[in-house]
């Protein structure tokens, strides 16, 4: 072999190796470390794998230099190295608060022995719509940078990217002739947005200032730079045929029909769908399309979800098939890439509907890899396993875990766990991922960081999992906090999240039960085992990290709230005995233990309505929207729509503020007015107290009211104040009934 002819070799070789493992300057992942920790940035190397991308996954060591070395085949896998090695290593969390710290260890620790983790599905999709309502309508970007860093430290390749299209909305009605006035009219207030993109309700709290279309621009172009920087693939939106009302006075003859009713709204707020098959549908979905992809690019994927919680037109599988192929033809006509992402919620919702001729007729009618569905509340219904798999589609098994908010400590990780596993040796080769769709926030983050580890090969069991989570939760500093967690998922984690929990302080004040399916207070679990747990974290002296504390006030909100039950059960006996002192006494106590959770829960930004209310103002450029947006964020809360509907109180949440100001006033308001009805020799008029409470409730969402952010109190001591004030009750044993299935 000639000396050329070996220098040759010798450069292809090297030019190889050099492409196998190519050093990068990671902007994604330098900026990432220099957010969360920065006294650290420099401590990570990151490389890129670029031998093949077809299977994601990452490798850690330490580097001859003392650095963590992290290696990965897209900036997604690298960054879901850097989080196994936080969590792993570190000990450290990273919430999808921006408001929790980030505690590093002053040294990092090495990395003995090389890791080498692969996923078994690359494609891992989060949020829901509901949650651009529920937890995120007045996020800033300083929220959504965090939540991004979160999501890609997570793993999720496949985010849910629906903020700002209102603004591509506005571009394509006006252009089709209606007014300014019309446009920003039907859209909602904008907590309400995502029921306004899902067809189920107009014109609510309209019309929506054009500084909010202008701002979620912004924010959205921000949004999505950021998620494509992590090697996200964001689902942006397309036309599912929702329209104005206004739009049949502009085309008469077009197909335009009123969607049935939904929440209990007037007719005047119910929405308008066009036919698929009419001409104007493509017209739309053209501008709609070329119009979002001039502001925000495109990454070929978009959801769409007609019929959500509302009928169709048509229920004759032939109409459900040329819906479905209608739907798919406009989009693909615009964009020869479109893949369709489906929610399937609605085959779970209105199951009596869509039988499984229907879901076949609609699912078939588009191409097989054209069409994705989201298999959207597993932990409970899996409907894969009732549709042949999906019929062949492409499909994601779903993690839901929470409606509205709520805030009960609900969620089942044995079972999560065995159905997980259970998808991937039984699920069929149309398994397209993982995800998490959780109405809002603020509650049980570790079923949905469970969820998301679970698409990678890394085996842990549940409880080695827990222990995990707990380390870094302050249990590499306390063995109180590993004994509490242990207890918490053996006993109290047993039960999957159902729509409509809530802790009974919350609910609509009765003497017996609740009046509203939305605020069942049932527990799978024996109150005094969470008072003992919440006891154990409590004995966790010197801890006081923002995962400590969050626990320690999450866990207390549950213990107490399941307490007021039993306290107006006895409330309840005094009134039947007309017993006036006793009636005296435990409404005093229900008072009491109101005002005490309220103290509790203020401590921390988390638990607190105060941040949810001042996001509302920021973003309001007059004294007038500042108090419009405060509207909507009160309303959303509470009474949810217009008084008195079913959707009264189903997002209902404990929050400080919140719990004072308004479950507590309905509550003081009631046990007064059985106090005066029992003095006075009547029954209590619970339909004359019904309508005064609606109407308190009403008032409530017009009020203007300054909660702080936090109180600037210690919730470890305060919770331990609670502690000593409450620990008697439990003594005595006194149960909190339990659900009987």
């Amino acid at each position: 072999m000639s000396e050329i002819k070996y220098l040759h070799i010798i450069a292809l070789l090297f030019l190889f190796s050099c492409q196998r493992n190519e050093q990068i300057n990671s902007p994604a992942l330098a900026e990432m470390c220099q957010r969360l920790f920065p006294q650290h940035t420099q401590s990570f190397q990151f490389e890129l794998l670029t031998d093949s991308t077809e299977v994601d996954r990452f490798t850690l060591a330490s580097s001859a230099d003392g650095k963590i070395l992290i290696k990965g085949n897209n900036q997604n896998s690298l960054a879901v190295g850097l989080n196994h090695y936080l969590k792993n290593y570190c000990h450290t969390h990273v919430s999808w608060y921006a408001t929790d710290k980030v505690e590093m260890p002053e040294q990092l620790p090495e990395i003995p022995v090389s890791v080498s983790i692969r996923s078994k599905c690359d494609n891992r999709f989060f949020l829901n719509y509901c949650t651009f309502g529920y937890t995120m309508p007045y996020w800033k970007w300083e929220d959504w940078e965090r939540m991004i860093d979160w999501m890609a430290l997570n793993g999720v390749t496949m985010p849910l990217a629906i903020t700002g299209q209102e603004l591509v909305w506005y571009k394509v009605w006006t252009s089709m002739g209606m007014s300014d006035q019309q446009v920003r009219s039907y859209f909602t207030g904008p907590a309400h947005l995502p029921w306004h993109r899902m067809s189920n309700v107009d014109y609510w709290q309209s019309p929506l200032p054009q500084s909010w279309l202008d701002n979620q621009e912004a924010l959205q172009k921000k949004i999505l730079e950021r998620e494509r920087g992590f090697d996200m693939t964001p689902v942006l939106p397309a036309f599912a045929g929702h329209v104005p009302a206004e739009l049949k006075d502009i085309h008469p003859n077009s197909k335009i029909s009123q969607m049935s009713q939904w929440g209990g709204f007037d007719e005047k707020y119910r929405s308008h769908f066009i036919d698929p098959e009419d001409s104007l549908y493509s017209v739309i979905q053209q501008l709609f399309l070329e119009e979002q992809t001039k502001l925000y690019g495109t990454d070929h994927i978009y959801g769409i979800d007609p019929f959500n919680e509302v009928d169709s037109p048509n229920w004759s599988e032939e109409y459900l098939a040329k819906v479905s192929g209608k739907i798919y033809e406009s989009i693909h006509k615009v964009d020869s890439l479109a893949q369709w992402l489906q929610m399937t919620w609605m085959f779970y919702y209105d199951k009596e509907k869509w039988t499984q001729p229907r879901i076949q007729s609609f699912l078939n009618a588009v191409p097989d890899n054209k069409l994705i569905l989201l298999d959207y509340y597993c932990d409970h219904t899996e409907i894969w396993r009732n549709t042949e798999q999906y019929y062949g589609k492409p499909y994601m098994w779903c993690y839901l875990g929470n409606f509205g908010g709520n805030t009960m400590m609900v969620g089942n990780l044995e079972d999560v766990d065995s159905k997980i596993k259970r998808l991937f040796t039984e699920g069929g080769n149309n398994v397209y991922g993982l995800g998490a769709t959780l109405e809002g926030f603020d509650v049980n983050p570790l079923m949905y960081e469970f969820v998301f580890d679970q698409a990678w090969d890394y085996p842990l069991s549940t409880e080695e999992w827990v222990t995990k989570w707990a380390m870094c939760r302050g249990g590499n500093q306390n063995t109180h906090i590993l004994k509490a967690w242990e207890d918490l998922h053996q006993k109290i984690y047993t039960k999957y999240a159902t729509c409509g929990q809530a802790v009974l302080m919350n609910a609509r004040p009765r003497l017996i039960g609740t009046q509203s399916w939305n605020t069942y207070p049932d527990i799978h679990y024996d109150n005094n085992d969470l008072w003992q747990i919440w006891k154990e974290l409590l004995k966790a002296h010197g801890v006081n990290n923002d995962q400590y504390r969050y626990d320690i006030v999450n866990v207390g909100r549950q213990v107490l709230g399941n307490l007021f039950s039993i306290y107006r059960d006895q409330f309840t006996s005094c009134y039947n005995k007309k017993d006036i002192a006793g009636i005296k006494k435990w409404g005093a106590l229900m008072d009491s233990l109101l005002l005490d959770m309220d103290r509790l829960l203020s401590c921390e930004t988390t638990f607190s309505i105060g941040k949810w209310l001042q996001d509302a103002r920021d973003y309001g450029k007059t004294q007038q929207e500042q108090d419009y947006y405060e509207e909507n964020a009160r309303c959303i809360l509470t009474v949810w729509g217009q008084k008195d509907t079913q959707l009264n109180d189903y997002a209902n949440r404990g929050w400080g503020g919140l719990t004072r100001s308004f479950y507590r006033e309905r509550w003081k308001r009631f046990t007064e007015d059985v106090l005066v009805s029992v003095i006075n020799g009547k029954e209590f008029d619970e339909k004359q107290f019904h309508q005064n409470i609606t109407q308190f409730e009403y008032e409530w969402t017009l009020q203007k009211g300054d909660f702080p952010i936090v109180s600037g109190e210690n919730p470890i001591e305060v919770a331990s104040i609670l502690i000593s004030k409450y620990d008697a009750h439990f003594e005595r044993q006194i149960q909190v009934p339990t659900a009987t299935n």
